[in-house]
C-alpha cells in the first residue's frame, strides 16, 4: 500500500502473516495470483458474487429461478440406481412444497451427514427432471436461529487456478481470507484521497467502503457504485499523473524556438507543393508552428489514416527547423519504409538548397563516414534513416527536431537516445498511420499532444471493399485480369499464420503456383516478396513491381508498410478471416493512392465464426480508420493492439478502456478541471491527493515521451 502520512500501513505486510494463510499457502498465492501483500489481497476483484442474503420458498421456484436459498426439513434420502447411474436422492420440505436434493458424487459421505428431521439450509442451482424442481449438489448446512434471515452480506467468489483448488483455495475458500483482512481494517488504513468536492459532484462512494463492499456488498447496487468508485479513481490518477506530465512539459521544459517562416519553407510552399493542402493538414501544421515558437519542447503524436498526407506535414515542419538554423532526423522502422521517404522527400526538394541523407544498416562504410562528419559539421540538414539513427557514433551538430514514423515499432528507450543528441532536446513528431482509438490515446498516449489528419487529400476515390468466398476464386482472378487490360496492377496478399516459419513458407509457395496458373508467363509478369529473401532481393522485387515491370505483387504482410505504387488498383488478401482488423485496413491503403478507382477484395473460406464475420462486415462497411480501430479494440481488448503492450497506462485492475469509456471521460475531464484550478495541487482540499500521487512516484512513471 502507498504509504499516506499518519496512517499504520497494515496492507504492506506480507500474505504469509494473514491469520489462515501461512508460508505455505502464501507460496501458492504469490504463484498463482501474484498476492506478495495484504494490498494484493484487498484489490483481488471477485469475479462473482453468491445471494444467500434471502431465505426463499419452495413455492417461489419457478422456471426461470437461477441459484436459491431454502430452508426446510429433510424428509427421505436413499441411494438409486447401478454402477454409473447410481445417485443419493433426498427431499427436503418446507410449509409450501417438496424439493428434491440429488448427488453423484461423494455418496457415502453425504449420507452420513444428513439426518431425518433435521432442518436444513440449502443453496443451489436450481433444475428441473421430469417437471419437479431439484438441486443437484446443493451446498448445505444445519440451520440455526441466526441464519434465520439468511447472510448479512453476498458471498464473493474469486478467481483461482487447479493448483489452487487442489490445495483447497478454489474461489470461495479465498473468501475467507478476504473475510479476515476486512475485518482487521479501519478507515485510517484506507483513507480518502479523492477531493470532497469531486465525491459530492459524482455521488460516490467514500474509499473505504467502496473497498469493503467490493468484497462483500449488502445487495448488487451496492456492489455496483462500489466497482464504479474504484473504476473511477483508477482512471482519474492514471489521467491526473499524465496530465501533470504534460503540464511539467508545457511549463518548465526548454525547447529550441522555431521562430521564423523563411525562404526555403516559403519556397516550397509557393512553387513545389504537388497539391493543396487539405484543411486538417493546415489545422495540423498551426498547431506544431505554436509548439515550436513557445520555447518549451513538442512532443506531439500525429495521427492519420494511411494516404492522409502525414509526410507533407513533416517535411513542412522539417523546412521550418532549417530555415531557423537547425538540423531534422526521420527514423522510419524498415529499410523499405526509409528508402521512399528518401526519394519521396528528395524527389520533392531536388529544386532547393537542402541537404537531404540516408543512413541505414546497409549504408556502405566509405559513405557512413562522409555522412556522419557532415551531420557533425552541420552540412546535412536533415537524415532520414531507420534504428542506425541511434548509434552513438551519429552526432548532430545542432539537432532542432526528431520525427518518428509508425512510432508503435520502436521502443521508449530506443527513441529517448534520439532526444540525447542535443543538448536542448529536440522538438518531437511521433507519426502513425495506425489510428488510435479515442479512448487508447486517452490512457496510452495521453502524455502527447495529439494533433489528427481526418481529411483525405481530395483526389482520393473511397476504395470499394467486398467480401468474397473461396467458391468464386477464378471470377476474381478474371477481374483482376480485367483491370491488368487497363494498364492497373494488383497485390495478392496471404497471411503469416501458422507457428512455423516452414509451414507459412509453404502456404505462400503453394498460392504463389496458384497465380502463376492463372497468370502465365510472358503474358504477366509476378513479384514475390516475403520475410524469407535477403534485403537486397526484397528491394529488387519491389522496385520491379513500382516501375510497373510486373503487374502483380504476391506476398506476406510485408509490404503492410511503405510500399507506394499508385498505378496499382486491387488488393485481395486471401484467408482474409484470419487477418486483424487493423492490419487489413493497414493492407487496403496500399491501393486508392494514384486516381483511379480502386478495389479491396476480401477473399475467405466459408467456414467463418462471428468475430471473423463481424470483422470483414466493418472491412466492407467503412474506410475510416478510427471507426476500424474503436471496433478493432472492442473485438480485441487493448492488450493486443499493437504497441500499447510496452505502456504502463494500460494496467488497469478494474477499469476497462472499452467498456468503461463513460468513467474513462468523466475521468478525464475532472483531472483536467482539477488542474486548471490547481496546477501544484497546493490547495488543502487537494492536500490527500497530492500525498497519494508522491508516494506513488517510486513505481514506474509513464516516460516523458510515451
Amino acid at each position: 500500500m502507498c504509504r499516506i502520512k499518519g496512517t499504520v500501513d497494515i496492507l504492506a505486510n506480507p500474505i504469509e502473516y494473514l491469520k489462515g494463510v501461512g508460508p505455505q499457502r502464501a507460496d501458492l498465492l504469490k504463484k498463482e495470483l501474484n498476492i506478495f501483500t495484504f494490498k494484493d489481497l484487498l484489490e483481488l476483484v471477485p469475479y462473482r458474487h453468491i445471494d444467500k442474503t434471502r431465505v426463499n420458498q419452495v413455492r417461489d421456484i419457478v422456471p426461470q429461478t437461477d441459484f436459491i436459498q431454502i430452508k426446510g426439513v429433510i424428509t427421505s434420502f436413499g441411494i438409486i440406481g447401478e454402477k454409473r447411474a447410481k445417485r443419493l436422492v433426498a427431499e427436503i420440505k418446507d410449509a409450501t412444497g417438496t424439493l428434491e436434493l440429488v448427488w453423484f458424487q461423494g455418496i457415502t459421505y453425504i449420507q452420513k451427514m444428513l439426518a431425518l428431521g433435521q432442518v436444513y439450509l440449502v443453496y443451489g442451482k436450481v433444475s428441473f427432471f421430469q417437471g419437479q424442481p431439484q438441486i443437484t449438489h446443493p451446498e448445505m448446512e444445519v440451520w440455526s436461529r441466526e441464519k434465520m434471515e439468511g447472510k448479512s452480506t453476498l458471498e464473493p467468489v474469486y478467481p483461482s487456478t487447479e493448483k489452487l483448488k487442489s490445495r483447497g483455495m478454489g474461489g470461495r475458500q479465498i473468501g475467507h481470507f478476504t473475510e479476515t483482512l476486512i475485518k482487521l481494517l479501519q478507515e485510517k488504513n484506507i483513507p480518502e484521497i479523492l477531493p470532497e468536492s469531486i465525491l459530492q459532484l459524482l455521488q460516490l462512494m467514500p474509499r473505504f467502503k467502496a473497498f469493503t463492499s467490493m468484497h462483500f456488498p449488502p445487495d448488487p447496487e451496492t456492489w455496483q457504485k462500489a466497482i464504479d468508485r474504484l473504476k473511477f479513481e483508477e482512471f482519474f490518477i492514471a489521467q491526473l499523473r499524465m496530465g501533470l506530465l504534460r503540464q511539467q512539459r508545457h511549463r518548465y521544459s526548454k525547447g529550441v524556438v522555431f521562430s521564423q517562416v523563411g525562404d526555403i519553407f516559403n519556397r516550397f510552399y509557393e512553387n513545389h507543393l504537388p497539391f493543396e493542402l487539405t484543411g486538417a493538414q493546415k489545422r495540423v501544421i498551426k498547431e506544431i508552428r505554436r509548439d515550436t515558437g513557445s520555447g518549451k519542447q513538442m512532443n506531439r503524436l500525429l495521427q492519420g489514416d494511411v494516404g492522409s498526407g502525414k509526410t507533407i506535414v513533416a517535411l513542412l515542419i522539417l523546412l521550418l527547423a532549417i530555415d531557423n538554423g537547425y538540423q531534422g532526423c526521420l527514423m522510419a522502422p524498415t529499410e523499405i519504409l526509409t528508402n521512399q521517404h528518401f526519394n519521396n522527400i528528395s524527389g520533392l526538394l531536388k529544386e532547393l538548397p537542402v541537404n537531404v541523407r540516408m543512413l541505414t544498416g546497409s549504408t556502405k562504410t566509405r559513405e557512413r563516414k562522409e555522412i556522419l562528419q557532415q551531420l557533425e559539421d552541420g552540412t546535412i540538414h536533415f537524415v532520414v534513416g531507420t534504428h542506425a539513427l541511434l548509434e552513438d557514433t551519429v552526432k548532430f551538430k545542432n539537432l532542432g527536431l526528431a520525427i518518428v514514423d509508425e512510432q508503435h515499432r520502436f521502443g521508449v528507450a530506443q527513441r529517448a537516445r534520439l532526444w540525447q543528441k542535443a543538448a536542448i532536446p529536440p522538438h518531437v513528431l511521433v507519426m502513425t498511420a495506425t489510428p488510435i482509438p479515442r479512448t487508447l490515446a486517452m490512457t496510452a498516449y495521453g502524455d502527447l499532444d495529439t494533433s489528427i489528419i481526418d481529411e483525405l487529400p481530395p483526389n482520393r476515390k473511397p476504395i470499394l471493399t467486398v467480401h468474397r468466398y473461396e467458391t468464386v476464386r477464378s471470377q476474381v482472378m478474371d477481374f483482376i485480369k480485367a483491370e491488368i487490360v487497363k494498364g492497373r496492377q494488383a497485390y495478392i496478399i496471404f497471411p503469416l499464420i501458422e507457428e512455423s516459419e516452414k509451414l507459412d513458407y509453404e502456404n505462400l509457395m503453394k498460392g504463389y503456383e496458384n497465380v502463376q496458373a492463372y497468370f502465365p508467363e510472358p503474358r504477366y509478369w509476378i513479384s514475390m516478396v516475403h520475410g524469407r529473401q535477403t534485403p537486397e532481393v526484397r528491394t529488387t522485387n519491389m522496385q520491379r513491381f513500382k516501375t510497373n515491370d510486373t503487374q502483380i505483387m504476391v506476398g506476406t504482410t510485408v509490404i503492410e508498410v511503405g510500399v507506394d505504387v499508385p498505378n496499382a488498383s486491387v488488393m485481395v488478401i486471401e484467408n482474409a478471416e484470419k487477418f486483424g482488423l487493423s492490419q487489413l485496413h493497414q493492407l487496403r491503403g496500399r491501393v486508392g493512392r494514384g486516381a483511379e478507382k480502386s478495389f479491396c477484395i476480401l477473399l475467405s473460406g466459408s467456414k467463418l465464426n462471428n468475430d471473423a464475420r463481424e470483422r470483414l462486415k466493418i472491412m466492407c462497411a467503412t474506410n475510416d480508420g478510427f471507426k476500424i480501430a474503436e471496433k478493432d479494440l472492442e473485438l480485441r481488448g487493448p492488450g493486443d493492439i499493437e504497441g500499447t503492450r510496452q505502456s504502463g497506462a494500460l494496467n488497469f485492475k478494474l477499469a476497462s478502456i472499452v467498456q468503461d469509456k463513460k468513467w474513462l471521460e468523466i475521468a478525464r475531464e475532472m483531472a483536467e478541471r482539477l488542474l486548471d484550478d490547481d496546477p501544484d495541487l497546493a490547495s488543502a482540499a487537494n492536500l490527500q491527493l497530492k500525498n497519494y500521487l508522491q508516494s506513488l512516484t517510486g513505481k514506474t512513471a509513464w516516460s516523458k515521451i510515451s
